[in-house]
């Protein structure tokens, strides 16, 4: 597949796929809220509702996604509440016409709610009781959480790209290289000495569903890293709101797993990379016929005066102590 993009993949190309596993679709597509892959839910007779998810060509290699797959299954069957995928023809990852795919069973549920303290109590422990399963052994084919590829790679992508605004050129690109360089100090001098392990690595609300409990789905950018990262991303609110979801948070997580509190440092440097590479993200798939229809104020000027405003207001958070657990 050379084509980075879905260019080719019609409707009929998606019914062919599935029905080369011997799944008959008994109804429509519907597709779901995803921008890197193409997402679909539909139904059969057979195997009730599914969920069919095609890869973004070049993104991943076989054998990383299947390592996606391994990690997800893992955990399942350590009794975790992850949707891990379905097997057909003894395998999870199935190709067609170069596209790599993969079913999932369709589960439904009602998102994570941030500022629920109960729930947040809940995902502690689910987290802990994840991280204690995936810090035995190592990925060997899943990435790294690196500030070359969050940080590094994330800046020349913006700068050889003509999406911001020539006149806002100076000013969002001098405060991108302070955050660049602040944030890339301070990750390398937080994460010296600190265990990396296999991450969920996207544990943000809308990879939460919640039904008599929560389940994680989408483990497309599981990785290796420190373990803030499947935290730090359910806090919300002020500093003060932000210190008790924590406090909930890690007081739950340490009934399964121990935390280390030095990795307390890494949450401003790993929420600045989650912003620049955010940003590079949509330029880089802008090519996509998909990114302009949803996003199509990313081209737009009030877009790039806000990203100025919001990286200085992280150069500043970067620049305070890290958060504690008591104050």
């Amino acid at each position: 597949m050379s084509d980075f993009s879905f260019a080719h993949l019609t409707p009929s190309l998606i019914l062919d796929a599935i029905e080369s596993l011997g799944v008959r679709v008994s109804s429509g597509l519907l597709a779901l809220n995803s921008y890197e892959n193409r997402v679909y839910q539909f139904s059969t007779e057979e195997h009730g509702r599914l969920v069919v998810k095609f890869y973004r060509p070049q993104r991943w290699t076989h054998a990383q996604i299947i390592e996606e797959h391994t990690f997800s299954a893992e955990l399942k069957a350590h009794e975790l509440p992850v949707i891990s995928p379905a097997i057909f023809d003894n395998k999870s990852l199935h190709e067609y016409e170069g596209y790599h795919f993969v079913l999932f069973p369709s589960v439904g549920g009602r998102e994570f709610e941030v500022d629920n303290l109960d729930q947040i109590e809940w995902m502690g422990r689910l987290i802990g009781r994840i991280h204690a399963c995936s810090a035995k052994q190592a990925f060997e084919h899943r990435l790294s959480i690196n500030v070359e590829e969050y940080l590094q790679q994330p800046q020349k992508i913006l700068r050889e790209g003509d999406l911001v605004p020539h006149h806002l050129h100076i000013p969002f690109f001098t405060i991108l290289e302070q955050v660049s360089d602040l944030a890339t100090r301070l990750y390398a001098q937080g994460e010296s000495g600190i265990n990396m392990i296999r991450l969920h690595g996207d544990c943000h609300p809308g990879n939460i569903l919640w039904r008599d409990g929560p389940s994680f789905v989408d483990f497309d950018d599981c990785r290796s890293g420190p373990a803030i990262q499947d935290l730090w991303m359910m806090l919300s609110g002020d500093q003060q709101q932000q210190q008790l979801q924590l406090m909930t948070l890690l007081e739950a997580y340490e009934e399964f797993n121990e935390f280390d509190t030095r990795e307390l440092a890494l949450i401003e440097p790993l929420r600045a990379m989650r912003m620049v590479h955010y940003m590079a993200w949509l330029s880089k798939r802008w090519a996509d016929p998909a990114f302009p229809r949803a996003f199509p104020w990313f081209g737009e000027d009030k877009y790039w005066e806000n990203q100025i405003l919001s990286l200085k207001e992280q150069f500043s958070a970067l620049q305070q102590p890290a958060i504690r657990l008591h104050p």
